[in-house]
């Protein structure tokens, strides 16, 4: 009988998608470049207020992401360093981590209330002109955040509770699927909602250190004109909506399941990597095609290019702290090649 391998390419995969967890939580947490964006981007005192409370709510959240990620880097080196771990261990480690990860997204509660009141009680409207709201921040902010931070505690808590070495694996199993849905609608919400509010603005402007600069594309045609945003806006209102519904699918066909040998692995590899691909692709899209041309003066508007930075540039890239899936392939691929075993 062949000897059994304990370092296999799944293993290694889980430590490395564990390391980019926990160093993209470490590099925002520190990064603290929000530290007084209320001050430039408030427009009023109560518009100042929020954005105050959203990010401090936000930043609380991460710091428990944090301490997930400390716990989750700790026990699988330590897992690596001895060749195992205890049953009892592993369930107590991966609780503590669920529940720590589902107090994160808790945080965004309060950016989701911001973001779904009209404009004169979230600081940017006249109060009167009327009750108005702001559809950019509606699907951007309001919609996207409140669905996470209650669906996605949700499904989290409940499958921590369902974690325990006494209790048969079912629950395990059905509330681990659930919360792989919540997180895939997040993400196609959430990305679809910022690529949405691209297309329907008016040509943007910003407003820099020095000078006011326009964006020469809007709409549309920002879209069209490059082949790589083609495929981006496509695979994030449709690509990743397909991937949700098919794993609202398999979940439902595999709701019964009372052990991992009875679930079809391959398929869980196929949508974990289709979900990872997605975050990997556009980064890379960005390395390969992006421009450093990112802003084109207004007063000097006869030396507008290819200028291809805009506000999906601006969350994708710069605000995006899941963006450490793009390590995901890396466990996808070994479960999508991977015989049926225990």
């Amino acid at each position: 009988m062949a000897e059994h391998k304990f370092y296999s390419p799944l293993k290694i995969g889980l430590l490395i998608v564990t390391l980019a967890y926990f160093l993209f939580t470490f590099h925002a947490m520190f990064t603290l470049a929000w530290i007084g964006e209320w001050e430039y981007l408030g427009g009023s005192a109560l518009g100042a207020f929020w954005i105050f409370v959203t990010d401090i709510a936000a930043s609380v959240g991460l710091v428990f992401r944090l301490i997930a990620g400390i716990i989750a880097v700790s026990a699988i080196i330590f897992y690596f360093a001895k060749k195992g771990i205890s049953k009892p261990t592993a369930f107590k480690v991966l609780r503590w981590i669920l529940v720590l990860e589902a107090i994160y997204w808790l945080g965004l509660l309060v950016s989701g209330v911001w973001g779904v009141l009209p404009v004169q009680l979230g600081g940017f409207g006249n109060m009167e002109a009327g009750l108005q709201f702001n559809f950019g921040l509606l699907i951007t902010t309001g919609i996207p955040c409140l669905v996470a931070s209650i669906g996605i505690p949700i499904a989290l808590f409940k499958l921590a509770s369902e974690l325990k070495p006494n209790k048969p694996l079912k629950g395990v199993i059905k509330w681990g699927l659930i919360a792989g849905i919540v997180y895939i609608f997040v993400f196609w919400l959430n990305n679809t909602g910022v690529w949405l509010s691209i297309v329907t603005s008016p040509t943007a402007y910003y407003i820099g250190a020095e000078n006011s600069v326009l964006y020469p594309y809007s709409g549309i045609e920002y879209v069209t004109r490059y082949p790589d945003h083609i495929l981006s806006f496509g695979y994030t209102t449709i690509g990743l909506l397909v991937v949700a519904l098919y794993a609202a699918y398999f979940t439902k066909k595999s709701l019964g399941s009372e052990s991992w040998r009875k679930l079809d692995l391959r398929k869980i590899g196929a949508i974990t990597t289709a979900v990872g691909l997605y975050f990997l692709l556009i980064y890379f899209m960005w390395l390969a095609m992006g421009t450093d041309n990112k802003l084109v003066l207004i007063q000097n508007a006869s030396q507008v290019g290819d200028v291809k930075w805009s506000g999906w540039y601006s969350w994708f890239l710069g605000h995006n702290l899941d963006l450490w899936l793009l390590s995901l392939p890396l466990v996808g691929l070994p479960l999508l090649f991977k015989r049926q075993t225990s």
